[in-house]
């Protein structure tokens, strides 16, 4: 079974190809917005001759050049389009992030991700993907929120695969643990069960929750813990802290409508 891995690969004699095989993913970054470069075209070109799935990311940077979520829509599905159509992508990973913020979380940057999941889901039969960048890091709570959030929207927009979670806005040595993959695949399953409609007013209860904290976490870490102060480094296994923070979070995303009644 393949799995996604971003190290380069490279030949050594006595053993072959090392790093990547061809049936992990690789992955190639197109450049904002909607610009390819001839390195990007050479680095596609290796993946095709290695017979491998190509994985071609983009993170559209909502207030950039293209400032607003509609701008920023429009160019996020051409850049889907340019994957597939021109570079045979075997699946794109997406990622909309916030100008500002720097993470993938803002209400801004899931509507981008919505409406786009929208527009390529109900015309393409191709495999979308959306990475995960949620500012507060791992034992908080809003860490938990953002990527139920970002669940929610992915789920609900007919995405097919979720990568993550980056927490700290992915910029924090050690400030990612197991936990918050856990909360993204269990709120994945309940969201399932609603409907757009219901996704959105759910997502509305959801943010209200989390949006008035950003400039309270906005630093190096968002005030979480490393993966060895919330994480029993010996057995890999969640403190006491930890999994009591998970629960409150999950038990607040069931009075905000995540139907996860059995799920977690």
């Amino acid at each position: 079974m393949g799995i996604a891995r971003n190290d380069a690969d490279f030949f050594v004699p006595e053993y072959g190809l090392v790093g990547l095989r061809p049936c992990d993913s690789h992955e190639v970054s197109q450049l904002n917005e909607l610009k390819i470069d001839t390195t990007f075209i050479l680095e596609v070109q290796h993946v095709w001759d290695l017979g491998a799935i190509l994985m071609i990311e983009q993170m559209p940077i909502v207030g950039g050049y293209v400032g607003t979520v509609e701008q920023a829509s429009i160019s996020n599905v051409a850049t889907h389009l340019a994957s597939f159509g021109m570079f045979g992508a075997s699946y794109h990973l997406d990622g909309p992030v916030h100008v500002r913020w720097g993470i993938t979380t803002a209400r801004e940057a899931l509507q981008v991700a919505g409406h786009t999941a929208r527009a390529i889901d109900a015309n393409l039969d191709v495999l979308i993907a959306n990475q995960y960048y949620p500012l507060a890091g791992p034992c908080t709570e809003m860490c938990l929120l953002e990527t139920a959030a970002q669940t929610i929207t992915d789920a609900c927009s007919g995405r097919e695969l979720a990568s993550g979670v980056a927490s700290a806005k992915g910029v924090a040595e050690d400030y990612t643990t197991g936990i918050e993959a856990r909360v993204m695949g269990e709120v994945a399953i309940a969201a399932t069960k609603l409907s757009p409609e219901q996704a959105n007013e759910v997502l509305n209860n959801i943010l209200a929750l989390y949006e008035k904290n950003y400039k309270e976490y906005a630093v190096m870490g968002g005030k979480g813990k490393k993966f060895h102060e919330c994480y029993d480094t010996v057995k890999i296994v969640p403190t006491e802290e930890h999994l009591k923070v998970y629960e409150n979070a999950m038990k607040k995303l069931e009075e905000c409508g995540v139907p996860l009644q059995g799920i977690w």
